[in-house]
């Protein structure tokens, strides 16, 4: 990504996606800070790069193409200023600060990502290190809470904390537009929704890299046709109808992304036996613990710039090298699985068989769960009463569902809101005639056939020796 100078605006970098990005002074410190450069060498999608050898992009370039979203639905909705007012060191009125915090927090979503982004961070938040101490908060250890921390708890030279200050952005409401709990809901839609700026870069910049074309759709012309709507008195995001088909070709993308190539047994074994080896080396003490990252946020950026997928790798290498996993047949096995691409098997059984559920049927959909759950149990206790030390079985149950869009009774049972239009996440349609609606309400939207519709993609994955005594013994 190159830099230029621009007379007139400051800097700008060149996007392979989107040409060259005009950057604030505000936006330039914060880049060159040991935090952002950090996430040059965090990969956006984890191991998927073991089998998408295209896939080495980073957070980095994520990150900024997320700003050029937001700042670009700002400007399609009207709530943009101009450059003049913009591209100052501080921005002086409501609305440049306005349009600054939004940009600025785009920016910032990913800053407390972990090594090979989601990929470890399910461990820190299993262990739960700060989240179970007494006395504490309860939040839970993850990317988005040590973003925040860092946002509000660096104020010191080279901090993002002193940056923002000394540029008039408050810590404090570009922390809650990071985590989406900002009082303009209209903001929070921009940065967390079904689709929002975050979401617009990854599916085209994922789809790039990898040289797959699951991700991609008509990013100009679904910009073009962001507006807001005033709803009980809060102006919201919403799309026009003539953007309708567009919105589903989105949706679409993003479900077959998630269900064929982040859920890939493929490339998902690597992350998954990445997050168990991650998990030991948090119990023995081996890596940095959540509080380490915090300390270390508030007192040594420099050695917090060094907490990404290089320390992770040289970490694994240096603990089996050294023989420390001698003593842990298993983990050893997973470490030179992990470091060298080869080994480990996929079960494949029609009880780990992706499927299409309806996400209303909630009896089905457990008893469903407990069935694969139950499966995956017996499985890992036979290997480990009958396998060799070496064995070993990670269950990869998915954490999160796979959706077009959520339904309304969906959102109905999490929410206290009345009106579901207040909701930040569900995609809005505005109609010629003055409707908005909620687009899994829209009678002749395929999306709206397929609202109640989810993905269902369990894996499970073992060692060589575990597969052949599954195999030998007909367990599976």
């Amino acid at each position: 990504m190159e830099v230029v100078s621009n007379a007139k605006l400051g800097l700008k970098v060149y996007d392979p996606l989107y040409g060259f990005i005009d950057l604030t002074p505000l936006e330039m410190e914060i880049i060159h800070s040991p935090f952002f450069q950090r996430l040059r060498w965090i990969k956006q999608l984890g191991f998927s790069f073991y089998v998408f050898h295209g896939a080495e992009h980073s957070r980095y370039g994520h990150s900024i193409g997320v700003l050029n979203n937001a700042h670009h639905i700002l400007r399609s909705v009207g709530r943009g200023v101009e450059d003049g007012e913009l591209f100052q060191k501080v921005q002086k009125t409501k609305e440049a600060k306005y349009h600054q915090a939004i940009r600025v927090s785009a920016l910032l979503h990913d800053i407390g990502t972990f090594c090979f982004s989601h990929t470890t961070e399910m461990a820190y938040i299993k262990i739960g290190e700060t989240t179970n101490k007494k006395g504490g908060k309860g939040l839970q250890d993850d990317h988005e809470n040590l973003g925040s921390f860092i946002i509000k708890n660096t104020d010191y030279e080279g901090g993002l904390t002193r940056i923002l200050k000394d540029h008039g952005i408050d810590p404090q409401e570009v922390s809650d537009l990071v985590k989406g709990t900002h009082s303009s809901i209209l903001a929070n839609q921009i940065l967390h929704s079904e689709i929002d700026c975050d979401r617009m870069d990854y599916l085209l910049r994922d789809a790039h890299y990898t040289g797959l074309k699951y991700g991609t759709y008509d990013r100009e012309y679904l910009l073009h046709h962001f507006t807001t709507e005033k709803v009980a008195g809060h102006d919201i995001l919403a799309i026009k109808e003539n953007a309708l088909h567009c919105v589903e070709d989105f949706l679409s993308a993003r479900f077959a992304w998630y269900s064929q190539v982040i859920r890939s047994p493929r490339g998902s074994k690597y992350d998954a036996i990445a997050d168990a080896l991650c998990y030991h080396m948090l119990e023995k003490g081996h890596i940095y613990r959540y509080s380490d990252l915090l300390d270390i946020i508030s007192n040594d950026p420099m050695r917090f710039y060094g907490f990404n997928d290089s320390y992770f790798m040289n970490t694994i290498h240096k603990l089996l090298v050294d023989g420390e996993f001698d003593k842990y047949a298993d983990i050893k096995d997973m470490a030179r699985i992990l470091l060298l691409r080869h080994g480990a098997k996929n079960i494949d059984t029609s009880d780990f068989s992706q499927s299409l559920l309806e996400q209303d049927n909630v009896g089905f959909n457990d008893k469903l769960f407990k069935k694969t759950s139950n499966k995956a149990n017996d499985i890992v206790n036979f290997v480990k009463d009958k396998g060799s030390d070496a064995d070993w079985v990670i269950p990869d149950i998915p954490k999160k569902k796979i959706i077009f869009v959520k339904s309304p009774r969906e959102l109905a049972k999490k929410t206290n809101t009345a009106n579901l239009l207040l909701e930040r996440d569900p995609v809005k349609i505005s109609f010629d005639d003055g409707q908005v609606k909620l687009l899994a309400d829209v009678e002749n939207s395929i999306i709206s056939k397929l609202s109640n519709v989810m993905s269902y993609t369990p894996n499970c994955f073992c060692s060589d020796g575990a597969y052949n005594l599954l195999k030998d013994e007909g367990v599976i």
